[in-house]
């Protein structure tokens, strides 16, 4: 999959596309997959990477929501539970079940919330990844070691689903390229185009070569999440905001911390948020933090006291309390919610369902909602575009549809297992030579040769693309990163024919970015 192929499309084009998407998360790139394979002539625009922003950077859960559930939103929960179910189906390599624990130190908790997961069963129906249960404080420990004994009466297990969010997303996009989308990172909405008060165009500028392209289409969809009311704002200046946002922190900690494959939810801390402990490639993953924030910056970084609240609460329910210099990265996601008009600073009880709207030029923005439904956003949101665009009425295959890297037994591939499929052709790739075999870092078993196949065959473009979302090598373990950058940047030149000057550039820029991710 090459680059300078997907600008060859955009320059040679000169009917209109069917539709254009400005957007390259979950969101825009499902609804790239929904159209193409429908039959559509697409386009795709993300200003930066695919998954830059909130898409590469949430709790990494595939799940119906059990806060949802407590709120009252039956809707959402049923509909997340379906999602979650074509989820795995449709990309076993990277979806999976993770069975929970809900500790229980009140008496009254255990039946509470046993009942609660029953009906979280209930309604998942054939869709559920496995049954819950009540657990005793012996088997509770046997699951979780490292569990906090102190006061423990047992617990309530549960199941759930974990993915990795960059890998899928950039599968995703591999998936709609193969169905005929021109999908382009680095390309960036400049300005939208009227005629006659009819929204008919995007001006856009390739940031690599700074050349402009006008893109025409008979539909074009807002799909930039946290950022849509800036699109909505260039179709209409006047345009009311509709988009609040919270971030979620994240900590990565060491597996010590939580040995086994079994994850701790705690539904209510003393603040009333949900708090979790998820094993997840190897490493710790404790979050996550519900704060309102009013600005949406590409890196938002963690405010001191969700890191204490995250520090805290970990100590409260781990038997190892984990410290400042234990944090081998923080994270920090922002959730796209559209604000409820009688609260808008309260999130936590803002809805995750998705709104789509259409201005009165024709412009189509489909904000809100969460990884786990966005199959469904992209089914919705194409149905307003057929009608919008009069196009020819295509039926949705996307639930069927088999993401690329599609493998039921891709663990048999060790450290390339969520690779799927791909993991074949990447072999022969790094055995070609010793120097493809170095790993690129001696903690981590990312190899060398990664790097080539981020570059020739996921549109990697740059040092952070590789080491935040082609690997995950930044949010895993951000130093170790920041070690292996010159390295990745030096074969990264090579592949895209870049000069010393660029390397030295890309190592300061991503040296940058890192450093968001440490503690000290």
């Amino acid at each position: 999959m090459d680059r300078k192929n997907m600008i060859a499309d955009l320059k040679n084009t000169t009917t209109h596309w069917d539709i254009a998407i400005i957007g390259g998360g979950a969101t825009g790139v499902g609804t790239a997959v929904e159209a193409a394979s429908r039959g559509y002539k697409i386009i795709l625009i993300e200003q930066s990477d695919f998954g830059k922003a909130t898409s590469s950077r949430s709790t990494k859960l595939v799940h119906g929501g059990v806060r949802y559930l407590q709120q009252g939103n039956i809707t959402l929960v049923l509909e997340a539970l379906k999602e979650r179910g074509i989820m795995r189906r449709n990309a076993p390599h990277l979806v999976h079940d993770l069975p929970f624990i809900v500790p229980v130190y009140d008496w009254w908790e255990g039946p509470f919330y046993g009942i609660g997961l029953k009906i979280y069963d209930m309604m998942a129906g054939k869709e559920g990844f496995g049954p819950s249960k009540i657990l005793s404080k012996e088997e509770t420990l046997e699951l979780i070691p490292t569990i906090e004994t102190e006061g423990l009466k047992g617990g309530v297990i549960y199941h759930d689903g974990q993915f990795d969010d960059a890998r899928l997303l950039i599968n995703l996009m591999q998936t709609a390229t193969e169905q005929g989308a021109t999908m382009l990172n680095y390309v960036k909405a400049l300005s939208l185009i009227h005629e006659n008060n009819i929204l008919t165009g995007i001006l856009a500028e390739d940031q690599e070569t700074g050349e402009k392209h006008s893109i025409r289409a008979k539909v074009i969809i807002n799909a930039t999440g946290v950022f849509a009311d800036s699109i909505r704002k260039m179709d209409d200046a006047g345009a009311p905001e509709i988009m609040t946002s919270s971030q979620g922190v994240h900590l990565v900690l060491d597996k010590s911390f939580l040995p086994g494959s079994t994850a701790i939810m705690v539904p209510h801390t003393d603040d009333g948020r949900v708090l979790f402990a998820v094993p997840w490639h190897d490493r710790t993953l404790v979050g996550t933090t519900d704060t309102f924030v009013k600005e949406y910056p590409l890196e938002p970084t963690a405010h001191e006291d969700e890191i204490a609240f995250l520090l805290k609460h970990a100590a409260i329910y781990l038997t190892k309390d984990p410290q400042r210099s234990d944090v081998k990265s923080v994270f920090v996601g922002l959730r796209p919610l559209v604000k409820n008009a009688t609260n808008e600073t309260d999130t936590a009880s803002i809805s995750r369902d998705h709104t789509i709207t259409i201005s009165r030029t024709g412009l189509i923005s489909i904000s809100g909602g969460k990884w786990t439904t966005y199959r469904k956003m992209a089914e919705d949101v194409i149905e307003q575009a057929i009608l919008l665009g009069d196009l020819p009425e295509s039926d949705s295959v996307s639930k069927t549809l088999q993401i690329h890297g599609y493998h039921n037994n891709s663990k048999n591939y060790g450290p390339l297992s969520w690779y799927g499929s791909d993991a074949n052709a990447l072999e022969d790739l790094i055995n070609e030579n010793e120097e493809n075999k170095k790993l690129l870092h001696a903690d981590h078993s990312i190899r060398q040769g990664e790097i080539i196949w981020a570059v020739r065959n996921e549109m990697g473009r740059t040092v952070e693309d590789f080491l935040a979302r082609r690997t995950r090598l930044l949010l895993l373990d951000a130093r170790a990163s920041m070690e292996a950058a010159p390295v990745v940047a030096k074969i990264m030149a090579k592949e895209l024919g870049r000069d010393e000057e660029w390397e030295k550039n890309q190592i300061r820029e991503y040296t940058q970015v890192a450093t968001n991710y440490l503690l000290d």
